[in-house]
């Protein structure tokens, strides 16, 4: 069992999500950085799709009843693990860190920091985190509630089984390399509705990530791009990754728990393979895309 002493920020249970049900209105949701996610799950010998904690700016802090194999992966951040002593007090570990297992014994707590760079940190257990899932899923889906609640102190989270994984064999891995300082975009199928030169517009850039982002989109202060249509659509299928415009111009890019419809066009969407960038940008940041 895990116990929550502090969530940070914003922290969540998420897996891969729940696909398949777009038609019903359920969105997708899952770990807005996917590939961190299966990184840390592979570090502890779990399946990628396991059940982690996704941690917002960091700020965590869990105490385990326990001993487990823990890994950390995503926006980098100092880890501080203080393990039962002999003598009165705690003793600190120094092999807690990112990108590599370590072991927590029982009655370990750890304390992971804010991240220098990036936003979402991704903490696999070797078992995973055995909370019930939920139309197949054990994600928290902020936008319609499904899943589990965000994590609050006090709050105590069951491990799964690991008599049937396969034994750790990886030390440590490279941490993944920053984004792309550009994101990659395809034309949108409403990108008619906008002026021409609506496109060169948006790659011209920069755009500045606002601090109204979360996980259902990233929302974006730049060059507003001007409409060739007034009006708004009937609503229509979203994917993750879709630029909306909204009237006044300004962007947003849909991350893992957009709704699965929307009334406002979009001008383009983001390759698949940069989803992951930008759900590591934090308020503040620039990005710039191209075609």
């Amino acid at each position: 069992m895990i116990e929550v002493l502090a969530p940070g920020p914003y922290a969540t249970v998420q897996d891969l999500g729940r696909p398949g049900y777009g038609h019903l209105g359920v969105p997708r949701s899952g770990a807005a950085d996917a590939p961190s996610l299966r990184l840390a799950n592979r570090l502890v010998g779990n399946p990628e799709g396991a059940a982690g904690i996704e941690l917002t700016f960091g700020g965590c802090g869990l105490r385990f009843s326990a001993g487990a194999w823990v890994a950390l992966a995503g926006a980098p951040c100092p880890v501080e693990l203080l393990v039962p002593a002999p003598a009165p007090g705690d003793g600190r570990d120094p092999r807690a860190g990112m990108c590599a297992p370590f072991w927590v014994p029982a009655g370990g707590r750890m304390r992971v920091g804010t991240p220098a760079t990036g936003l979402r940190t991704y903490l696999a257990v070797r078992g995973g985190v055995d909370v019930p899932p939920v139309l197949g899923s054990r994600s928290a889906d902020s936008l319609s509630g499904l899943g589990p609640a965000p994590l609050a102190p006090g709050d105590v989270l069951p491990v799964g089984r690991t008599r049937a994984l396969p034994p750790i064999t990886v030390d440590a891995a490279p941490p993944r390399p920053a984004g792309p300082p550009v994101l990659r975009i395809l034309p949108g199928p409403r990108d008619d509705w906008f002026a021409p030169g609506a496109l060169e517009a948006l790659c011209a850039g920069p755009y500045e990530v606002s601090q109204d982002s979360n996980r259902v989109g990233v929302r974006l202060r730049g060059p507003a791009l001007e409409r060739a249509r007034n009006g708004e659509l009937p609503s229509e299928g979203m994917v993750a990754g879709a630029l909306q415009v909204p009237p006044d111009g300004q962007p947003i890019v849909f991350l893992a728990d957009h709704p699965p419809t929307g009334g406002y066009p979009v001008v383009a969407v983001l390759a698949a393979a940069d989803l992951a960038a930008v759900a590591q940008l934090r308020p503040g940041d620039l990005v710039r895309f191209r075609r």
